[in-house]
């Protein structure tokens, strides 16, 4: 047994290198066989498909290395403010953290939020500037930066001294001082031995009765529900009884089938806890993250784990289009039903209740990336769905409505300030700062309503040709504010049924971009691009040219048509409108209107 322990949180924005670090701990740390898949792999904690391809993590995981007699339990959390309920409910589980900021960007704004979090909870703090090899890179203006951030949000003096490590995370480089030269031969060592020095073990009570907050849930198919959480309180063995307790009020009892600890990437199975460790319980089917488990003559439980409310809501319902069940499997009100009940119980930032308003369910959730990864993962298990314009969530305080507003900070080549400034005067927001570095680079800080920011992102990543970096976080709640409106033209609609012809496309293209090629199954009511200008337009993609002659019938062929734009699935939650939907199914999105028959949503829109 180890006769050390520690346990560290990795929090970081996006990209600035968290997983990659992990990657170089795990590797250098003898956690793998030299002949292990993992050794030439990257991005190993980042399992989850989508995490792989966007290059992000999502799901809150930890891992453990042995360094000499000291075992580290390394909690990988996400580093995107949309998943920031994992960050709030597993930090808990550490003594410290590691701040990775990045050696050219700096801290952003999810970089401060996440350090507030740790600083919340009395952790220390390892800051770790990496990319120091960058051709931009400027470690001595970031440390300076992060020295401010430290003072704006240190709870007491003592949390304003942090020690700084360097890094090449990805040739798993490190350096307690700046180096002069980062092609020195060095590894990982200098920040191991940091993390020993500074990070604390954990406070434990091992002859106190046994208790154990759940922060996290599990599954496979042969154990079936892993209930995870810190041992601070007694020792556990398997086989014994426990109870499970929301706050004071007992919900259960249950046998301890298994118990076990983590070994790099898995989990091996141990007959008892070690005080201070992260343990994984089989054998009850009911745990929920913020439960206490407990030995049966404990009366009281750890508080629940209280995080932010969601601001962004989405009503999804089956697929209810002509072309439903084609692609996939068809998704009933109970298969979604059991699917949110399933996701509930890990995302806690995650709420859902069936629609007051019609049909289906309205899904509450962090932001716009929250939601729309879990509509592609249900996407992607095969479901065919419907999904609605994003809405935010208003709250009543008083009998007074409110909304939240966002920070929204802006870097963009100075070439496209004009763009910003234009874009953020017709979503109404308040410009806080602005300024242009040396490099051309000018940074911008808004106020704006998370209402009058929905569909920004979309729209600033075309109009900068991609070259905005963007990133906002919740700042308060306000009084219901004014909205720009709609900031879209009108789109394309299609009035019949059939298979779209290059023939009947070349005029339409005239009106605007189509999202569409040719050949492609459209039915009446579906969105086929976007008009050159206001108001709906109703077409016929699908006309045919009547052939008289063979030199007629092959008059298609010379026919150029412009290359159809593609939407992304989050680029299709920005785009649509209140009267628009996003068909969603396993290998096909489409956007329609709700009401399909063109008479009939005439009728409607004159009401």
């Amino acid at each position: 047994m180890s006769t050390s322990l520690r346990n560290i949180a990795i929090i970081a924005h996006v990209d600035h290198g968290k997983t990659t670090l992990v990657d170089a701990l795990l590797k250098q740390t003898n956690t793998f066989r030299h002949n292990q898949a993992e050794m030439t792999q990257t991005t190993i904690l980042d399992s989850n498909d989508l995490e792989r391809e966007r290059g992000i993590t999502i799901l809150a995981k930890n891992t453990a290395v042995q360094y000499g007699d000291t075992k580290i339990n390394i909690i990988d959390t996400p580093g995107h403010a949309d998943f920031s309920g994992e960050v709030e409910r597993v930090i808990s589980l550490a003594d410290g953290a590691l701040l990775i900021v990045d050696a050219a960007e700096g801290p952003l704004p999810q970089t401060r939020f996440v350090l507030e979090q740790a600083l919340k909870q009395g952790h220390k703090v390892i800051v770790v500037i990496n990319k120091i090899d960058r051709q931009d890179a400027e470690p001595v203006r970031v440390l300076h930066e992060i020295e401010e951030l430290f003072l704006n949000l240190a709870a007491d003096d003592s949390q304003l001294e942090f020690p700084v490590v360097y890094a090449v995370a990805r040739e798993g480089k490190t350096w307690k001082q700046l180096p002069a030269d980062f092609t020195e031969d060095v590894d990982i060592s200098a920040l191991v031995e940091v993390i020993i020095e500074t990070i604390p073990e954990p406070k434990v009570y091992p002859n106190e009765p046994f208790k154990m907050l759940v922060s996290n849930i599990d599954f496979d198919a042969y154990k079936g529900q892993y209930a995870i959480g810190r041992v601070n309180y007694g020792i556990l063995k398997s086989g014994q009884r426990l109870q499970q307790l929301w706050g004071n009020e007992k919900k259960g009892e249950f046998t301890v089938q298994a118990l076990f600890t983590s070994q790099g990437l898995g989990r091996v199975p141990i007959t008892e806890s070690m005080p201070g460790d992260i343990i994984s319980i089989t054998g009850s089917t009911t745990a929920e993250i913020g439960q206490t488990m407990a030995v049966l003559e404990v009366t009281e439980g750890f508080p629940p784990i209280t995080i932010t409310e969601p601001t962004l809501s989405i009503v999804i319902n089956s697929n209810t289009s002509p072309f439903g069940g084609q692609d996939g499997k068809f998704a009933t009100a109970r298969q979604l039903e059991d699917r949110f009940n399933r996701e509930v119980k890990t995302n806690i930032g995650l709420k859902f209740t069936t629609n007051p308003n019609g049909l289906g369910f309205l899904v509450s959730g962090r932001g716009e990336l929250h939601l729309s990864i879990l509509v592609e993962n249900m996407r992607r298990e095969g479901l065919e769905l419907e999904v609605g314009k994003p809405q935010v969530i208003l709250r009543n305080e008083g009998g007074v409505i409110t909304e939240p507003m966002e920070e929204l900070v802006v870097e963009v080549p100075q070439e496209f300030m004009g763009v910003i400034v234009e874009e953020m005067g017709k979503r109404l927001g308040q410009m806080q700062e602005s300024s242009t570095n040396d490099k051309g680079i000018s940074r911008m800080v808004y106020h704006i309503t998370s209402r009058n920011l929905l569909g920004f992102r979309s729209q600033i990543l075309t109009k900068t040709r991609g070259n905005g970096l963007f990133n906002s976080h919740l700042v308060k709640f306000v009084p219901q504010q004014p909205t720009s409106g709609q900031l879209r033209n009108g789109v394309l609609v299609s009035s019949h049924r059939g298979q779209t012809s290059a023939y009947a496309l070349e005029p339409v293209q005239k009106h605007g971009q189509t999202f569409i090629g040719v050949g492609i199954d459209v039915y009446e009511g579906m969105i086929i691009g976007i008009r050159n200008q206001q108001g709906d337009l109703d077409v016929n993609p699908t006309k045919l040219k009547k052939s008289t002659n063979v030199r007629a019938a092959s008059a298609d062929m010379g026919i150029q048509l412009a290359p159809p734009v593609e939407l992304s699935l989050e680029q299709c939650l920005d785009f649509i409108e209140a009267d628009e939907l996003v068909e969603v199914a396993p290998t096909m999105l489409r956007l329609r209107k709700k009401i399909l028959n063109v008479d009939l949503r005439v009728k409607a829109n004159r009401k």
